[in-house]
């Protein structure tokens, strides 16, 4: 007789909004962070954003024209929060970071350093530096064999030329030029999970390592947990582990995270103009919605003559990803 495969491990998992004491409240926006698109360099083992050298979409002409308009009509925006894909490979990476800079407004350029060895892209350590971006680079760890495993072979070498040509211009010792880097864990491979580390203590380690080494100095190192979605989600579905890394997560939720989640400040946008609360949520495909229920685009604020139409994140399980341990989010650790 033919036996049928083992069901798949599951898990009830206590959804994240009966968690919370009360509804996640949005609060005034000040960071847009905007998805230029998929194309990318480079295919990274635990991008939840799923890009690569084959994707072609990116932002619009119209778009970006939509998101410079936001730019100028609301002073409460401080910050744009440029990613991808490699931002700098697709359209509006130039047009919003210069409109943004001519306002005042702090530039964001989150960057896999590779891009600066691609053709047609040279010039940006340069770009960077006349702008004064603040590079945020993602290197998942300072040993070459765990980045090449997690990033490509090669992606290693490169990053630590690049880092070291950002130093030469100035980052990383000039206030103006702040580089940050960025740690990702390696997607788990077994049921023996484990929380992103201290990042103080990591931060110590990188900045030894890296100077001792490559004579390599930056500012700040922050450590984002892998949230199951996307490229990890798929992995961990393959081997039965999506339900009990969920579980893990929200077992060591962390309740003094919940106010300094960044979805609560930011709004998301893709390269359509459509609003999600969150990067992760993006990916996910759930969008920002009004109090209506009607899922938010650029042009719905323009109309609005409003940044902060959402009252309220949408959230779901993965959020416990942001507030286990001491957190996670786009700039590091929130506790």
């Amino acid at each position: 007789m033919v036996q049928s495969p083992p069901a798949p491990v599951t898990a009830t998992v206590t959804p994240f909004d009966q968690r919370l004491d009360q509804p996640l409240s949005k609060l005034p926006i000040t960071v847009l962070q905007i998805n230029l698109g998929r194309k990318c360099n480079l295919a990274c083992t635990h991008c939840h954003v799923e890009a690569g050298p084959k994707r072609t979409e990116e932002l619009s002409p119209e778009v970006c024209d939509q998101l410079i308009e936001l730019l100028h009509r609301f002073p409460q925006i401080t910050t744009i929060d440029l990613t991808g894909g490699a931002p700098e490979m697709n359209y509006g990476f130039r047009p919003l970071t210069e409109a943004a800079r001519a306002l005042g407004k702090t530039v964001i350029v989150r960057s896999n350093l590779t891009i600066f060895f691609a053709p047609g892209f040279e010039d940006l350590p340069e770009y960077f530096a006349r702008h004064q971006l603040h590079v945020v680079a993602s290197l998942p760890c300072y040993l070459e064999d765990n980045v090449d495993k997690q990033r490509g072979v090669g992606v290693y070498s490169e990053s630590i030329r690049a880092l070291q040509t950002l130093n030469q211009l100035g980052y990383g010792h000039n206030p103006a030029l702040q580089l940050d880097l960025v740690y990702n864990p390696p997607v788990p491979r077994s049921a023996e999970f484990s929380l992103t580390p201290s990042q103080a203590a990591l931060q110590g380690d990188y900045e030894n390592y890296l100077r001792s080494h490559f004579d390599i100095v930056f500012n700040q190192l922050y450590t984002i947990t892998n949230l199951p979605i996307g490229r990890v989600k798929q992995y961990l579905q393959g081997k039965d582990l999506y339900w009990p890394y969920l579980q893990f997560l929200a077992d060591h939720h962390n309740p003094a995270t919940v106010a300094n989640l960044m979805c609560r400040h930011q709004l998301s946008v893709d390269y359509e103009g459509h609003l999600y609360d969150c990067d992760f949520n993006q990916m996910e495909k759930l969008p920002s919605l009004a109090p209506s229920g009607q899922p938010l685009t650029v042009a719905d604020l323009l109309a609005a003559n409003s940044l902060d139409v959402a009252k309220q994140v949408q959230t779901r399980a993965y959020c416990y990803g942001c507030t286990a341990g001491a957190g996670s989010s786009c700039g590091g650790a929130l506790t």
